[in-house]
């Protein structure tokens, strides 16, 4: 994996949940390549032995383990079998979470619902409910089992995956936009109560990235953005989509043990300064 740029994590091991995803995936990676041995998480063993593999392939060292973030057996099985293996962990990066298409809400205000549709008022909150738990308790549990064993640890860090909805709500999203910003709050606590105990706590927040998986939202069949993404690009002041590599820079800044000793409770946004800019 090409890195903007490496540091040491030799003998250091990382958990990463949701690392079957696109950003865990990646930060897998990037944790390997540094010499960090990675413990992919996923509910899927078979699609973490996929990252695995890619992995090994580059020279690095990883397993993948199945869990499911929300299931505290399934996290506490986890790491036993991480812990039997390489002993200890050092560093645990929260990427699992995401948005329930079901919670969205298919209007950006609510005057412009046309009679009968669907809207907020009419919206099953149980998909909002699942949303809650997939970003805030989907957080909080694996910190609570694996921050356990964090404590006494060289470089031990936690980095979770904010958003630019954490900020300020984005349009659609209510569910998944308290989530995220629930996250961020969560990282600011988890810094404050892990200060003293030699664990630091900070998030990245990434904005709008062009990814194969969005790119049919973003861009029409004849390459014009869509009228979202032309709204995102005009509301961006670097005016363009990140790429996924832009975040890599972030979490290895975030977990060098020299780099960012003293920074802790920080949600570091990678956005080409979306969240600040007010139109004007």
């Amino acid at each position: 994996m090409n890195l903007p740029f490496k540091i040491d994590l030799s003998g250091e091991v990382a958990v990463v949940t949701g690392g079957t995803g696109v950003i865990g995936g990646m930060y897998a990676k990037a944790l390997a390549a540094c010499g960090a041995k990675v413990a992919v998480l996923g509910r899927s063993k078979e699609n973490g032995d996929k990252v695995v593999s890619e992995i090994e392939k580059d020279g690095g060292e990883a397993m993948a383990v199945s869990a499911n973030v929300l299931d505290r057996d399934s996290l506490l099985a986890s790491r036993k079998e991480i812990l039997d293996k390489w002993g200890h962990i050092n560093i645990l990066v929260n990427c699992a979470g995401g948005a329930v298409k079901a919670a969205q809400v298919p209007q950006d205000h609510f005057h412009e619902a046309e009679e009968g549709a669907e809207t907020f008022f009419t919206k099953d909150l149980e998909n909002v409910h699942k949303e809650l738990d997939l970003n805030i308790y989907g957080t909080m549990l694996p910190t609570q089992v694996f921050g356990e064993v964090l404590v006494g640890q060289d470089n031990a860090n936690i980095i979770n995956i904010s958003s630019m909805s954490a900020y300020h709500p984005l349009t659609r999203i209510p569910g998944y936009s308290a989530g995220k910003a629930g996250v961020a709050s969560f990282t600011e606590w988890c810094a404050i109560y892990f200060a003293k105990s030699g664990i630091r706590v900070n998030a990245v927040a990434p904005g709008f990235f062009h990814t194969t998986q969005n790119h049919a939202l973003q861009f029409n069949e004849d390459g014009t953005p869509t009228p979202r993404a032309k709204h995102i690009v005009d509301a961006t002041p670097m005016e363009k989509f990140g790429d996924p590599e832009d975040l890599v820079g972030a979490l290895l800044y975030l977990v060098s043990p020299k780099g960012s000793n003293f920074v802790t409770g920080v949600i570091l946004p990678v956005d080409g300064a979306f969240h600040i800019f007010q139109g004007v």
